[in-house]
Order: structure tokens, then sequence, then C-alpha cells
């Protein structure tokens, strides 16, 4: 009974724990996935870059709260072509990173599981 006990928390915490870590790194894949994707469309539907910039920057800190992860550990890159994004016909690419931490580690704050990035694209319409 002992020896079962022993080498039953010896091996189920660690499989417990990577589990737990997976199931992290799976929500912050679909939360960068929806934050990219939400961005995107709320930057085409602003009149000038500035405020499409900051819109896109509130909807990608919306998204990922709404997974449990802290908008600080996410960069959003806009890439737009032809250059101007504001024009008809332009595709403009939201894309955003995020630093999955490692869950439980209360003192890592550099550490993290892996990091996830997704993008997401949308044509400037003609009529807004």
């Amino acid at each position: 009974m002992v020896e079962f006990t022993f080498l039953a928390l010896l091996l189920m915490v660690p499989l417990v724990y990577f589990v737990i870590t997976v199931g992290q790194i799976q929500g912050g894949s679909f939360a960068v996935v929806g934050a990219a994707d939400q961005a995107v469309k709320v930057y085409v539907a602003q009149p000038d870059a500035s405020s499409a910039q900051a819109a896109a920057e509130r909807a990608v800190a919306l998204a990922l709260s709404d997974f449990g992860h802290q908008p600080d550990r996410a960069s959003m890159v806009t890439a737009c072509s032809p250059a101007d994004c504001q024009a008809p016909g332009t595709t403009v690419t939201v894309t955003v990173s995020l630093s999955v931490p490692l869950p439980f580690i209360p003192f890592g704050e550099g550490l993290s599981a892996t990091e996830v990035q997704a993008s997401a694209s949308q044509l400037v319409g003609r009529f807004r």
C-alpha cells in the first residue's frame, strides 16, 4: 500500500501538471486566434490609422482577458499591403503573439511554457 501511494504520487503529479500545461497552451492558442480575428475586423472599420491601431489594441486586450490571459504578455503587429492601411482594397494583416506562462509558478516572472502566435487578414472595403 505504501509503495503504491508513493509511486502514484511520483507518477501522477508530473502527469497532471503536464496536462494542465498543455491546457494552458491550447487556451493561449484559442486566445490569439480570437484576438487576431477581432483586431483586424475592428481595424478595417475605423476611419483613420491612429484610431484603428488603438481600437485593435483594445480588441486584443479584451479578447485575451476573456480567455484569462494577461494582455501585457502579448504583442500585436499590423502589416498592410499596399502601405496605405486605410485605402480601399488594402489587405490588413494583424499578428498577435502571446507568451503563455507556466501554471502555478508565482515566482517565475520570466518563465513561460511557450509562445503562441496567430495572424488574421481582412480587406478594407470601399464603403464604411
